[in-house]
């Protein structure tokens, strides 16, 4: 389970292109040290957004036979 909503990243959007540190949402309010900050925490939601999309790795055996051998 992620620990944000899609009505947070928006909020970190709206407030990063404003130029304001201050972002409310869900009756929420969070004051970010920096604008750094701010697009630090809407980039850690991206990524988590794009991993989800990923397929996971599939680990597997190979295996292999010379042929000559029976």
């Amino acid at each position: 389970m992620t620990d944000w909503t899609e009505t947070e990243l928006t909020a970190l959007r709206r407030a990063y292109a404003s130029g304001t540190t201050r972002v409310s949402y869900d009756g929420k309010s969070v004051e970010y040290g920096s604008a750094a900050d701010l697009l630090a925490r809407i980039r850690t939601i991206e990524r988590a957004i794009a991993a989800i999309g990923r397929p996971l790795p599939v680990a597997g055996r190979a295996g292999f036979a010379r042929g000559d051998r029976g």
